[in-house]
């Protein structure tokens, strides 16, 4: 099945189970020919910029997490902007709300939520968003702020149908991770029926979110197949076709991405 992980953390990954030579490797040999590696904060950016720059078959983005306690820089539109340049740096974010764990105040997010989509707009690169018990004021904030005019990705998404179509409106892909494959995942897997072909998308968000039957073990790019055959199945589709479909999709949204795979062959 031809695959990408459009949505991975690789140097968060244990080096337990392998360098990220290992890891890439062992996703190629698995089907996934590109891996989009996000970035979580600025200070640790320079890091997923290298990686995305040894490995052509890695892109990288550029953000900060909407949770980060106030250990890490809380980024201006201009700090966004400066590392937006590279080739290889094809999204803004991880971006986004998450009230769950509430370790930033709401208007904190919010504000660099909507730095983030300037910085977007201004380079036109689409955003990668996080949503967590957020999803009312996150979608008021994209309407807003005229994130359509962008797009992106609502990676890992765990939210509702009524979520997930006012962000297909706004032309957002919506990305369904290993939670997806869970047991008690009910109302997701039938968010994951409704979602029309041409926008559906498919993560790891390594290491975390193992699907079955590897969860409770690290996450790595190569188990998205095992997201990928779960989702086809639900949908009652060829999983042949669903890997084709999902990356044709992921090169779509962000051609940049494309680029860098062309420039290997």
């Amino acid at each position: 099945m031809r695959l990408v992980d459009s949505h991975c953390h690789l140097p968060l990954i244990s080096p337990d189970i392998g360098s990220i030579d290992d890891i890439v490797l062992r996703a190629s040999q698995s089907g996934i020919e590109h891996m989009l590696c996000v970035s979580v904060d600025l200070e640790s950016f320079p890091t997923v910029l290298a990686t995305a720059e040894k490995y052509q078959n890695v892109s990288a983005s550029v953000g900060v997490h909407p949770n980060t306690e106030g250990k890490v820089t809380d980024p201006s539109v201009e700090q966004i902007l400066m590392h937006c340049d590279s080739e290889v740096v094809v999204a803004v974010g991880e971006t986004g709300l998450d009230y769950y764990r509430n370790d930033e105040p709401p208007k904190s997010q919010q504000s660099r939520l909507r730095n983030h989509i300037t910085a977007a707009k201004e380079c036109d690169k689409p955003l990668i968003i996080h949503c967590r018990d957020a999803a009312r004021d996150l979608i008021e904030i994209l309407r807003n702020e005229q994130a359509e005019q962008v797009g992106g990705v609502m990676h890992c998404f765990v939210e509702d149908w009524e979520t997930a179509k006012a962000a297909i409106d706004l032309g957002f892909y919506i990305s369904f991770s290993g939670i997806v494959t869970f047991k008690n995942a009910t109302q997701l897997k039938d968010v994951a029926k409704q979602v029309p072909a041409d926008r559906l998308l498919v993560e790891t968000d390594s290491p975390w979110l193992a699907p079955v039957p590897k969860r409770g073990k690290q996450n790595e790019p190569a188990y998205v197949c095992h997201t990928a055959q779960y989702l086809a199945e639900l949908r009652n589709c060829d999983s042949e076709e669903f890997g084709e479909v999902t990356t044709e999709n992921f090169y779509r949204l962000f051609p940049l991405a494309k680029a860098q795979k062309s420039e290997k062959y």
